[in-house]
């Protein structure tokens, strides 16, 4: 009787699912597959999606200098920052201080980026390298760079050194964490299939190790631009007598908060541009990975 009551009971369901695929178009599920990657996806990319949120800041920050609900004396207008700005072009003092400040972030960021790539190679192709070198950086990474500011004032002084000492141990933390983290996501099986067909270890590097921790290397960049031009902001405040921190610090003294604005909105805009070019680049090198940013 139970098996009897079982066969009737799912006779009709399988019948039932029968039915609908013979009834539903052959094109329905490929349609409804499509729709619904349409809308779980992040959608198309945006031609100048990346102007949309400073599109919107400056849209609001017009608008509230417009209206007198933002203090002209607390923040000042948007039209006076240009005006500001092409004052100090015309003087020439804008692109002085921008060039003091670019060299600073440059070599801070080469001298970063060498030592946190030659330090993850080490560490992540060795234990004994990761034994020796992963400790104490994850102990640097836990103190700010900042924070060693007044001690490396006393070792190096506050010359050029000091400010780019302390832009490269910004720099080199995320740039060696995350290709470390790429080194040791490589996949287990190409490091054996390498093995077996016995690559020799300048081929091993080129053609496993570089294309396996080059997605964490380009991800630890885009930190790393970042840190620099945070780390600028503070050295550039200490004795320093070029650059756009210098320029922000001398216009405080004299309350001019439209050149502190112009100080802002060219480090943003140099963060902006120097992220941009780091996602360019992993467009371009990292063509073979299908993600959803594609």
């Amino acid at each position: 009787m139970t098996t009897d009551v079982t066969e009737k009971t799912l006779v009709p369901d399988v019948a039932t699912a029968a039915e609908r695929e013979a009834v539903e178009p052959a094109d329905t599920a490929p349609a409804d597959r499509r729709r619904t990657r349409r809308r779980l996806g992040p959608g198309r990319p945006l031609r100048y999606g990346w102007a949309l949120g400073p599109g919107l800041l400056l849209a609001i920050w017009s608008i509230g200098s417009a209206t007198g609900l933002v203090d002209p004396r607390n923040l000042s207008e948007p039209w006076t920052v240009v005006t500001t700005a092409s004052d100090l072009v015309a003087d020439g003092r804008l692109q002085s201080h921008l060039w003091a400040s670019t060299e600073r972030a440059l070599l801070g960021l080469l001298f970063g980026t060498v030592a946190g790539l030659a330090l993850a190679l080490v560490s992540g192709l060795s234990r004994l390298g990761e034994g020796v070198i992963d400790g104490p950086v994850q102990i640097k990474r836990a103190i700010p760079s900042l924070a060693l500011l007044p001690l490396l004032v006393l070792w190096l002084g506050i010359d050029e050194s000091m400010k780019i000492t302390t832009i490269a141990l910004g720099v080199f933390v995320p740039v060696y964490v995350h290709t470390h983290n790429g080194l040791r996501g490589i996949d287990s099986r190409y490091v054996e299939l390498a093995e077996t067909v016995r690559l020799g270890r300048p081929r091993f590097l080129r053609d496993v190790v570089l294309p396996g921790a080059l997605p964490g290397f380009l991800l630890g960049m885009r930190f790393a631009v970042t840190s620099a031009w945070l780390s600028l902001v503070v050295v550039e405040q200490v004795n320093a007598t070029s650059g756009i921190g210098y320029m922000m610090e001398l216009a405080r003294t004299y309350g001019q908060t439209d050149v502190i604005i112009v100080g802002l909105v060219v480090y943003g805009l140099l963060g902006l541009l120097s992220d941009g070019l780091v996602r360019w680049v992993q467009r371009r090198t990292l063509t073979w990975r299908r993600t959803l940013a594609d």
